[in-house]
């Protein structure tokens, strides 16, 4: 890869893309940074600042994911592009397949065709997701080594069970599909578990805030559902981002995961951190008491059938010995999280 050749980096402004785009800066590269509306200085101002203290550049272009053609321009010159951008949309929507699974694959689609229309792109990066990998916990049983791997794919989820997850694991076949339609790009698609850790913006949209914030305004205070959560510190991610754009040996999908977590095990660590300040977990519920209350809380009875008492683990090899990823503590993931949402007021204190 030639250093001197800008790296685009798509939705620039999103939670794991400001960590990639803060690593690239800092070893030297110049970014170029796809995001909504460039005149909005606050919304990229954290991206500006590193930018001011690094040895390397960004310069901002205004694209919208679902508008055709606009991510050419931002693309020239770039050997290499790593798409993060996709709408984040897991509740308070009104059609599944418009709101959250067509904005997934056209977006893919839109600028992998920009790809196909830049002579100087060489690999692509896209953020997938371990949505991709399985769709319901119980799958977990018909895995050959009780964890999932690479080789897995979600085929259970559609759209109207688990859409965010359909969306997923729709969008990454078609960038396989598009991919395995030329012979002059790579592609390397990353699969992150839940997504936990600091954030450089406050403003910025993630489901384990969403969960987090459970945590914390007294849902979760007379317990959790028994269910595990794939988690990865957010820094870990952004360093498997650059290494699957840099490193010419990366190839295929890579699971990147620190270990599971219970909700109890999560309830736990941020006890252990801040205390009893807060209405954290510290009990489960069962399952038929909690199937009987799951359609008031937003889940479907079938959800819980499927997905309540069944541990997942993920199998993250491939990347910790072809990506060279060291996975940090999760539950201090956890609990740094937690610590960046109090300092920024999204979270309040409990008592």
């Amino acid at each position: 890869m030639n250093k001197n050749t800008p790296i685009l980096v798509t939705g620039a402004t999103g939670y794991v893309a400001g960590w990639i785009i803060e690593r690239l800066l800092n070893q030297g590269h110049t970014v170029h940074a796809t995001v909504r509306d460039p005149s909005n200085t606050e919304k990229i101002k954290h991206l500006t600042d590193i930018a001011k203290k690094s040895e390397g550049s960004i310069h901002f272009f205004k694209a919208d994911l679902l508008s055709e053609g606009v991510f050419d321009e931002a693309m020239q010159g770039c050997e290499i592009v790593i798409h993060t951008a996709s709408p984040f949309v897991i509740t308070n929507y009104k059609d599944a397949v418009k709101d959250i699974i067509e904005p997934a694959v056209n977006g893919t689609a839109n600028v992998l065709e920009s790809v196909n229309r830049t002579e100087s792109v060489k690999r692509v990066v896209v953020t997938s997701s371990i949505a991709a990998t399985y769709g319901d916990a119980i799958e977990i049983k018909a895995t050959s080594n009780n964890e999932f791997d690479e080789s897995c794919w979600n085929n259970t989820s559609n759209a109207t069970h688990q859409p965010y997850s359909y969306s997923k694991v729709a969008a990454e076949r078609k960038a396989w599909e598009m991919a395995d339609q030329q012979n002059r790009w790579s592609l390397v698609c990353i699969n992150p578990a839940l997504v936990m850790g600091p954030s450089l913006t406050a403003s910025s949209q993630s489901g384990s805030i969403e969960l987090l914030q459970q945590f914390a305004n007294g849902v979760t205070l007379f317990g959790v559902p028994s269910m595990w959560n794939g988690i990865v510190d957010v820094r870990d991610v952004a360093d498997a981002h650059v290494a699957a754009a840099l490193l010419p040996d990366a190839s295929g999908r890579y699971i990147i995961s620190g270990g599971s977590l219970s909700l109890l095990d999560m309830g736990k660590a941020l006890t252990q951190r801040f205390g009893y300040r807060f209405p954290f977990p510290h009990f489960t519920v069962p399952k038929t008491a909690f199937s009987f209350v799951a359609p008031f809380l937003g889940y479907s009875r079938e959800f819980v059938k499927l997905n309540m008492g069944y541990p997942i683990y993920f199998n993250a090899k491939r990347s910790q010995e072809e990506l060279n990823i060291q996975y940090r503590d999760i539950r201090e993931s956890v609990c740094d999280h937690f610590q960046q949402l109090l300092d920024d007021g999204v979270i309040k204190k409990w008592l």
